[in-house]
């Protein structure tokens, strides 16, 4: 049988596009085929951290795109607020640190980092007093947030602050930022507030001692050493924690409140 010169060009045509289907190249030139796909995969993208930049959004770009420090998105405080993107999301942004969370180590290999502009502390008469977050900004995070959770399929537990993976040294993004606000819109876990007031009122009785801190404290996601003594690495994952989920005080010390806190956020997770 014999096919006209169309017919002849049209079936050659669709053979080049079913090869492309099942072959590519790396961005080098080299072949590769792709018709087979491992079940066993998820993505690289494990954990969302969030910070505050410490400066006006001049000096957060020219930091974050000259400095040795970097993000993937920096959220600005512009009317509206607009997102920049300055890493790809498959290129490893310099944002966590010397950092940890539920095991793992050296986070700026699995995150995704997003700066928010804000001023950060400030020295006043009674302390340092933090800057708050804009409706607007929080506004425009959610949306991004949401983006980011459900392309890389990221827990609830793991969209974390600076704070949280790197309690001995960090604070962002600080007492200020609206955490509730992230678990109203499904993003994190909020601790149920009868529950905790049920659980609080038993600690009033009887405060756990310092190693049951230290463990409940390691079960949430938080590095800390589990020897018993109250130490200021202790309190400074303490208070981390409070920051985040008691902000009208975080002092570090462990207390009735805490515990109760603790306990209804740990209840079923696995000790690490």
């Amino acid at each position: 049988m014999t096919y006209s010169p169309l017919i002849r060009y049209t079936l050659a045509a669709v053979a080049v596009l079913l090869l492309a289907g099942c072959a590519s190249t790396t961005p080098g030139g080299v072949a590769i085929d792709s018709r087979h796909a491992a079940r066993s995969q998820d993505s690289r993208v494990l954990f969302l951290v969030l910070h505050y930049t410490v400066g006006d959004l001049t000096a957060s770009m020219r930091v974050l795109t000259e400095g040795e420090v970097s993000a993937h998105y920096l959220l600005s405080d512009e009317a509206p607020p607009r997102i920049y993107r300055l890493v790809d999301e498959d290129r490893r942004a310099w944002h966590a640190g010397n950092s940890a969370w539920q095991g793992h180590r050296q986070l700026n290999a699995s995150s995704i980092g997003i700066e928010i502009v804000n001023p950060g502390p400030r020295g006043g008469p009674e302390g340092r007093v933090f800057a708050p977050f804009s409706d607007a900004q929080i506004d425009t995070l959610i949306p991004l947030l949401r983006d980011i959770v459900q392309r890389h399929g990221i827990r609830p537990g793991r969209i974390v602050g600076h704070s949280d993976v790197q309690p001995q040294n960090k604070q962002d993004p600080g007492p200020m930022f609206p955490w509730q606000r992230l678990a109203a819109a499904g993003l994190i876990v909020w601790p149920d507030a009868a529950r905790v007031a049920s659980q609080q009122a038993l600690f009033e009785f009887q405060l756990p001692d310092v190693a049951w801190f230290q463990q409940r404290l390691a079960r949430h996601g938080f590095e800390v050493a589990e020897h018993g003594q109250l130490d200021g690495a202790t309190r400074n994952v303490i208070a981390a924690f409070q920051m985040k989920y008691r902000p009208a005080r975080y002092d570090g010390q462990p207390d009735a409140e805490t515990a109760a806190l603790l306990q209804v956020l740990t209840e079923g997770v696995p000790a690490p």
